[in-house]
């Protein structure tokens, strides 16, 4: 079995470059679970349905998920630098908007254009990483994943904080930050090279035809499907405070970014990269199933979602991996196309969440979440011989940046402005 060196990496001897992207995805990243203190709120304020509600998620997730199909064809024009720019331009207006709407539907609305913003600034900002990072293609990855954690470990926190005082705290906090960050990265970014070929919009549709990334796209989808039931729907039968639901949903991304950087690569020098996914989902399962089944005890429902943070943090830097090895494309294009199939699934969850529970019972969502997960390792089993292959990618991928070679690919990735977010 391939022994990925993940663990050899040194991801926190970064330039300041990094740091500077790093800053800006722990902001664009606690957009995702800044929200969650604040959904009951806002449903109590503007008088709106949960499910209503939960299209804060459906709204900027698929927005994103669409806008991945262009990021190449953007960012291989103007480049890597000013992707990241108008992504985070993007992000700083529509959460200030966001801030000052009066109802849920132009909340709803302003959060669509944060998730064009998010679209642009994800899809690139990995590619900036590698390109500017010392350690390799694992370092790059467990630096970026570090500031995904750190992110959605903050932004409960800090959506709890403020949306103690309003929920319209939140999204200026968020737009102050960003605005922080953007200026961090005009100052301290190197425009990167544009690549010698130009990304078509249909690239990322076209590379799905490729066995290895549908299946891990795809794999993904079902994932994030039981991912965002537990994150967008979760807090409503919590019948927490703002402030507590940001404490709860805090130490759950405390676990996400603990797992991210140090649980994966131990995990995968001990199983590998195919047993490591298979043996995290199917726990990850399993604690959505308890989720489902326990939802009417609050201290169950706390801890299974707290503990969910581990499940999350292992298969974000994995999967990570795994897709970037996988592709027989430019890692772009895999990016994107796994980016679009990954996001439609997180973004669709919590709304169809929110109608099962209206129209059954609380049980439904969770159990239909442990379901998808368990679906998506059968469909990871379809791309066995892929995903053994993609291990033994990565260990040779290691063992030439431990050598002090180049990666070719990460190069070509970097140059072209465009990577795989988690």
């Amino acid at each position: 079995m391939s022994q990925p060196s993940a663990g050899a990496q040194s991801p926190f001897k970064q330039p300041k470059a990094v740091w500077a992207v790093a800053f800006a995805c722990v902001v664009s990243f606690m957009g995702i679970g800044l929200v969650d203190p604040i959904l009951p709120a806002i449903s109590a304020d503007l008088h709106a349905s949960p499910s209503q509600v939960t299209l804060l998620f459906t709204s900027y997730l698929v927005v994103t998920a669409v806008a991945m199909l262009v990021t190449g064809f953007v960012s291989s024009r103007i480049g890597a630098k000013r992707t990241l720019i108008a992504g985070l331009v993007l992000i700083v207006v529509f959460s200030a908007l966001a801030g000052t709407s009066g109802s849920i539907s132009g909340i709803i609305g302003f959060r669509a254009g944060w998730g064009l913003g998010n679209a642009l600034f994800i899809a690139t900002s990995l590619a900036v990483i590698v390109a500017s990072a010392s350690g390799g293609l694992g370092g790059a990855i467990i630096a970026y994943e570090s500031a995904l954690g750190l992110g959605i470990a903050v932004g409960p926190l800090l959506g709890g904080l403020l949306g103690d005082i309003s929920w319209r705290g939140p999204f200026y906090g968020v737009a102050v930050l960003m605005a922080i960050a953007l200026i961090a990265t005009i100052t301290l970014v190197k425009p990167q090279p544009k690549p010698a070929r130009t990304t078509s919009i249909a690239d990322p549709i076209k590379a799905l035809r490729h066995r290895g990334l549908l299946v891990m796209s795809l794999t993904a989808l079902c994932y994030n499907w039981g991912f965002f039931t537990v994150l967008g729907y979760a807090p409503f039968p919590m019948h927490l405070s703002a402030l507590r639901l940001g404490l709860v949903f805090t130490g759950w991304g405390l676990l996400v970014a603990v797992f991210a950087v140090f649980g994966a690569p131990w995990l995968q020098r001990r199983l590998g990269l195919a047993r490591t996914l298979y043996f995290n989902l199917a726990l990850f399962a399993v604690d959505v199933l308890v989720i489902a089944v326990f939802v009417n005890s609050q201290a169950t429902l706390i801890v299974a979602v707290i503990v969910a943070g581990v499940f999350i943090g292992v298969n974000n830097t994995v999967t990570t991996q795994a897709v970037m090895m996988v592709a027989p494309v430019e890692r772009p294009v895999a990016s994107a196309a796994y980016g679009f199939v990954r996001f439609i699934g997180g973004g669709l969850a919590p709304f169809a969440a929110g109608k099962m529970a209206e129209h059954a019972n609380i049980h439904v969502p969770f159990a239909v979440g442990a379901a998808a997960i368990a679906l998506g390792i059968g469909v990871l089993a379809i791309g066995h011989r892929d995903l053994a292959r993609a291990e033994r990618n990565q260990a040779e991928v290691d063992a030439e940046a431990a050598g002090g070679q180049a990666d070719a690919e990460v190069t070509e990735a970097a140059e072209a402005g465009s990577g795989s977010g988690s």
